[in-house]
């Protein structure tokens, strides 16, 4: 009798875990969803910004897209758009002020508000992994310092004012962003810099709670990888890595889409590589 008791207790503890388990998962797939948020993202039209956009619109994101090439930005917006997502895009300079401004009050003019950001536009810059310190040009640095940089402190000051009832903004680091580079002074200096911005957005934004992170990729295979091959004229051994490959793309977007929900809502300030195990 004691025994069968037991196992009745038994079954009833694990079928009481059991619930408690599906609902904490269910809790979990609710906070992960950006379904019905107002979402912009920079540097759309290629790359890592190509399939966030991609992902976020599935998952039935509202979606405001900017890069500064117009024709595969108006093939997103019309393919995402033909899949029954609500997009609208604009050509957008981020080096440029008014540029970001503008576009920002047209998205809000257009959904209402704002929830979050994937500040993701970027460049290397033509002498990355080739000019030395004594080799600099004033123009490429200005060039890549405009627009990652000072690019993303537009983005930040145009977009945390119309965060009314908090938000979650993500941006492109680097894992440059995290150590140093030999013959890439620019590029490393406009990442760690994209860190430090982040992180000083986050302590002062946090009290109307809205959160700003980055992220920090390794290798990833996108256009913009492809033309840092193509100046330094030679392929990236990636032997050194603890995963040994560059990543695909759409191995990036994911961990957007849990920054930017409210799964990662007591992560704010944070640099977080994805980087198959290079800063390990």
């Amino acid at each position: 009798m004691a025994r069968m008791l037991g196992d009745c207790v038994s079954i009833k503890i694990r079928r009481v875990t059991s619930i408690l388990y599906n609902q904490a998962s269910l809790t979990l797939i609710i906070k992960m969803s950006i379904k019905g948020k107002v979402i912009v993202i920079t540097g759309a039209a290629s790359g890592m910004g190509l399939e966030t956009a991609r992902l976020f619109a599935s998952i039935g994101a509202k979606l405001s897209l900017a890069d500064i090439q117009e024709k595969p930005l108006k093939d997103l917006e019309v393919e995402l758009q033909y899949a029954g997502a609500e997009v609208m895009a604009r050509v957008v300079d981020v080096s440029n002020r008014k540029s970001v401004d503008d576009w920002i009050a047209a998205t809000v003019s257009q959904f209402g508000k704002l929830d979050g950001a994937a500040n993701l536009a970027g460049v290397i810059g033509r002498q990355n992994n080739i000019a030395g310190v004594a080799e600099l040009d004033d123009d490429d640095w200005d060039f890549v310092m405009n627009i990652n940089a000072k690019g993303l402190m537009f983005c930040l000051r145009a977009q945390a004012p119309v965060m009314k009832e908090g938000g979650s903004i993500v941006n492109a680091s680097s894992i440059l962003g995290l150590i140093g580079a030999a013959k890439s002074m620019s590029y490393v200096a406009s990442k760690h810099a994209i860190v430090g911005m982040t992180r000083s957005a986050a302590k002062e934004l946090g009290a109307r709670n809205i959160r700003v992170n980055c992220f920090c990729p390794g290798p990833i295979d996108t256009p913009m990888f492809q033309k840092s091959l193509e100046i330094r004229g030679s392929e990236m051994d990636t032997n050194f890595l603890a995963l040994k490959r560059t990543a695909d793309p759409k191995e990036v977007p994911p961990l957007l889409e849990f920054l930017i929900s409210d799964a990662s809502s007591f992560i704010t300030g944070a640099a977080m590589p994805i980087d198959g195990g290079w800063f390990c």
